[in-house]
């Protein structure tokens, strides 16, 4: 084998890049109603409009939250990058198995990661597992991920073609890619793949992909603390 099996039980969540900022929120409004005199608030002192953001929120006049533009670089299992593309509002621009060798860095769950499902789809908790059901779930994880390494290794030495000999590995791979998105669709993301006691309509998402938002969610908080601060308020929806 070209690398050795690795396995993780976290997400990574980089961001590259950014223009947002709480002042972009301001001009963006004004412009309804103080047309070009609104230039004059880019750059402004957002701290002196923060009643205007909190409305903004407050009545979901959302356009002016998507005046702004972050890019991470995420690296997560491939069962999360595919929750994630169920959201449309976001540019994606993922890791290819076509073009090149993937690495043998797989999930496993961690020891906190509850495993039991109670109750029907719709109407369900998570509960902490047996250790038995820890070990059990680990090493069938190992288990199936170190076969399936070894046969896409057999298949490249072979010749077969990267995008043909990927066909054998699992979704708990982990793959890369830049997400950009603007602060309300951000929003909408928090709103869905996090549960948060306060919330106006609870959410249920898987833990791996809350695990991405959590940290999505640090970088929006310290990039525009007023508006986060709105989000909040506003009961966790977006705007």
């Amino acid at each position: 084998m070209s690398d050795e099996i690795k396995f993780r039980d976290d997400m990574s969540v980089e961001l590259v890049k950014s223009s947002a900022s709480d002042a972009d929120v301001i001009w963006a409004a004004r412009v309804s109603t103080a047309g070009d005199k609104s230039l004059e608030d880019v750059g402004a002192d957002a701290t002196k409009s923060e009643g205007l953001i909190n409305y903004l929120a407050r009545e979901r006049h959302g356009s002016p939250f998507e005046h702004t533009s972050m890019t991470f670089f995420v690296s997560a299992p491939i069962f999360v990058f595919r929750e994630f593309m169920r959201h449309r509002i976001a540019s994606y621009n993922e890791e290819s198995g076509r073009y090149r060798e993937l690495k043998p860095v797989f999930y496993i769950p961690s020891k906190d990661r509850k495993l039991v499902q109670i109750g029907k789809a719709g109407a369900y908790t998570f509960v902490d597992g047996t250790a038995e059901q820890f070990d059990i779930t680990v090493a069938a994880i190992k288990e199936t991920c170190n076969l399936a390494y070894a046969n896409y290794q057999k298949m490249l030495v072979a010749g077969v073609a990267r995008e043909v000999a990927r066909a054998v590995l699992p979704v708990t791979l982990y793959s890369s890619m830049y997400v950009t998105m603007n602060a309300r669709a951000l929003m909408n993301f928090l709103s869905l793949r996090t549960a948060r006691e306060g919330s106006h309509f609870p959410s249920y998402p898987q833990r791996e992909i809350e695990m991405v938002a959590e940290k999505m969610e640090e970088h929006f908080a310290k990039l525009m603390p007023i508006t986060y601060g709105a989000f909040q308020k506003s009961g966790r929806i977006a705007p």
